[in-house]
């Protein structure tokens, strides 16, 4: 009944706090020059983390095997993973460029999960005999940690397309991405720019800065998208290694074409055609981009069309559960 509690109270702690997170996150990109905006948005992240990982830990421990038999616990992973990777570009660079993906993706997943399942699809139920192995957090986290950074990098691919055929952009969209990605240069150009100015007013800083931003905003975005996308997709080949190991002991056969498996190595083949459009230098950018668009998709046929059938072997993790 304790464990009950702490979990209900962990839930909406974890989601109203990353509510707050992304009105702050938004208000950022209005008045990006207030700082202590931008630390609290960052200082919100740690908390959800903290939060949802209490929640997780709770769950394991008065169920007595790893969270992740049913989809309430898998979307619950699938948002923490989100906070994951938005730690972990926090720590490789300051300015935490992939916010702008992470957290509106932690929080539309974590509010699906709370609000849009049935109640009895919260509760933890017993692990059918498949599910009792050692295999269950190897496996499961793996996938889910890979389609967190597949869907992160493949959206960012979709942001490129957008902004490199779509001449007129929505002025708020595009802000969206210049202030969140290049706000360090945004600040250095117009710091020459004035200094022009002020050596010589009759001169002309004749620099075109839409062009300017929008080269450098597409340059980040596929800097950013290939080195999410070869995270996910590293996870993502050691998640099906160890489904299959686990699918000959469970099943007595590596592979049965399975409707979750035979969509799971058509996600793996996208994103290793993706990762060869990157070695040729005429297919990067937006070619490679449109091939991890098309990824986007297909990961969510994968994980959730799947389940809305329930079938196949895989079938625990639908919504008739």
């Amino acid at each position: 009944m304790i464990f009950t509690a702490l979990e209900h109270i962990l839930t909406h702690i974890s989601f109203s706090i990353i509510s707050i997170v992304i009105t702050i996150h938004l208000m950022t990109l209005l008045v990006h020059e207030i700082v202590e905006l931008r630390n609290s948005s960052e200082k919100g992240m740690i908390a959800t983390f903290f939060s949802i990982t209490g929640l997780l830990g709770i769950r394991w421990i008065y169920s007595g095997h790893f969270p992740l038999s049913n989809l309430y616990e898998s979307l619950i992973f699938l948002s923490w993973s989100f906070s994951i990777i938005h730690m972990i570009s926090k720590i490789q660079n300051h300015q935490n460029d992939l916010s702008t993906i992470t957290v509106p993706s932690a929080i539309f997943i974590q509010g699906f999960a709370t609000s849009g399942l049935a109640t009895e699809m919260h509760q933890s139920a017993i692990l059918v005999p498949a599910l009792q192995s050692q295999w269950l957090m190897m496996h499961v986290s793996m996938m889910l940690l890979s389609y967190a950074a597949l869907l992160c990098g493949s959206l960012l691919s979709v942001a490129l397309l957008v902004i490199t055929f779509q001449k007129n952009i929505n002025i708020f969209f595009k802000n969206f991405f210049i202030k969140s990605f290049l706000f360090g240069e945004i600040e250095y150009l117009n710091e020459k720019r004035n200094a022009f100015k002020n050596i010589s007013p009759s001169f002309s800083f004749r620099l075109s800065l839409p062009n300017y931003y929008k080269s450098q905003l597409t340059r980040h975005l596929d800097y950013w998208s290939y080195r999410v996308i070869c995270l996910g997709f590293t996870f993502l080949t050691m998640g099906i290694l160890s489904g299959a190991v686990w699918a000959n002991e469970a099943w007595g056969s590596y592979w049965n074409w399975d409707p979750k498996e035979t969509w799971a190595f058509i996600t793996w083949t996208i994103f290793a055609i993706y990762s060869h459009t990157r070695t040729n230098r005429s297919l990067r950018d937006t070619n490679s981009a449109l091939v991890a668009s098309i990824g986007f998709l297909i990961i969510w046929i994968c994980y959730f069309g799947i389940n809305l059938l329930g079938i196949g072997l895989h079938s625990y993790g639908s919504f008739a559960l």
